[in-house]
């Protein structure tokens, strides 16, 4: 049985904020007590409202201020030698260098908080902290890896009853499989983490959880129009929320369903749209998906084949560099389904460039 959702990282003064709290309204009341913390020299509820500050900028898409604000949560928690809180803030950066695509620090970042937290007999934070490093080993696509720790991190949520861990663990769990191809059981954890979060009133995870259910209806069932409609129901809440990443993968995920249905040119509308969105927040992983689903949508609308041979192999060298795996395998993917071949990665980007200038050239 699990009880209503509960947002761990607003403490302090702040513990009244509500897992729906809209971002706007958490990042007003952080900054505030935060403010009156630091008039009073109160170190450790500075590190604590400046926690629910650090993660309301990282969830809005502001990097910089975000990046500011753990580093000073944390420097207030060394100060005030609250142990939890140092991990608290070690957790907010790491999952913004994951964001941001910074992934050996950000598993050096949780692993610290992972440690703090079991230093200092906070379970929740040591939870949190190890959920992250899965989601990031996830992300980059190293499954064989991480499935058993998202397991462990499941049966433990379960155990405690905490709902908002347990639908991110069903997710993360979810999206592997998906990724795996074994769709059915995709679907079924999806619709599980969307339960137990409408049940517990967690709407940001029952969000993502639509789009995972949005996913699947439309690559396994080809059901467009009830994929969108999962995604409208997701949007509303991302909204209400302001939640900018999670609204930014919604609309790359519509560009997706638009793509399969053959819809090429509402997917290239909804690909430059969630493009501008990541690059607005520094997200890099959303930003190369989104350049993928514009690139291919761009070849299915009478692209020049030689400007989308170098536009896929250069992505393909960015994706290399931040180390997302998956992603990689998907502009291979891409490749073959344009028969351009793996050829045209290994060549220099200038050259690429001018291969695809003068096929342009050529095209005129």
């Amino acid at each position: 049985m699990y009880g209503k959702a509960f947002a761990p990282e607003y403490q302090g003064a702040l513990t009244t904020l509500s897992v729906n709290s809209s971002l706007s309204d958490v990042l007003a009341a952080g900054t505030e007590q935060l403010e009156a913390a630091e008039r009073a020299g109160q170190h450790g509820e500075a590190a604590r409202s400046g926690l629910a500050v650090a993660e309301a900028h990282r969830r809005l898409g502001q990097v910089g201020d975000a990046d500011r604000a753990w580093k000073a949560s944390y420097r207030a928690a060394r100060e005030a030698g609250d142990t939890g809180a140092m991990a608290w803030a070690l957790w907010s950066g790491g999952t913004l260098a994951r964001q941001r695509g910074a992934f050996p620090l950000a598993r050096r970042l949780l692993q610290l908080a992972a440690d703090l937290g079991e230093l200092g007999g906070d379970i929740v934070v040591r939870g949190y902290s190890l959920a992250g490093l899965a989601e990031t080993g996830r992300i980059q696509g190293d499954y064989d890896a991480v499935h058993r720790l998202h397991e462990q991190l499941l049966a433990e949520a379960r155990r405690r009853g905490e709902a908002r861990h347990t639908v991110w663990a069903l997710e993360g769990i979810a999206q592997i499989h998906r990724n795996t191809g074994s769709y059915d059981t995709a679907y079924a954890l999806f619709e599980e983490a969307a339960e137990i979060a409408a049940r517990a009133e967690d709407r940001r995870g029952h969000a993502w959880a639509l789009r995972g259910l949005a996913d699947i209806v439309s690559v396994r069932d080809g059901d467009t129009e009830r994929a969108l409609a999962l995604l409208s129901e997701a949007e509303t809440t991302c909204r209400a929320m302001k939640l900018s990443s999670a609204l930014a993968y919604n609309h790359k995920m519509r560009g997706n369903v638009f793509y399969r249905a053959g819809r090429y040119a509402e997917a290239r509308a909804l690909y430059e749209q969630a493009l501008a969105e990541f690059r607005a927040m520094s997200e890099p992983r959303g930003e190369a998906l989104s350049r993928l689903g514009l690139v291919k949508s761009r070849a299915r609308l009478g692209r020049d084949r030689a400007e989308t041979a170098a536009e896929l192999a250069e992505l393909a060298g960015v994706l290399e560099r931040i180390g997302l795996r998956h992603a990689r395998a998907m502009v291979a993917r891409a490749q073959e389904e344009f028969g351009i071949g793996e050829d045209a990665a290994q060549k220099p980007y200038g050259a690429r460039m001018a291969v695809a200038g003068a096929g342009a050239e050529a095209a005129r």
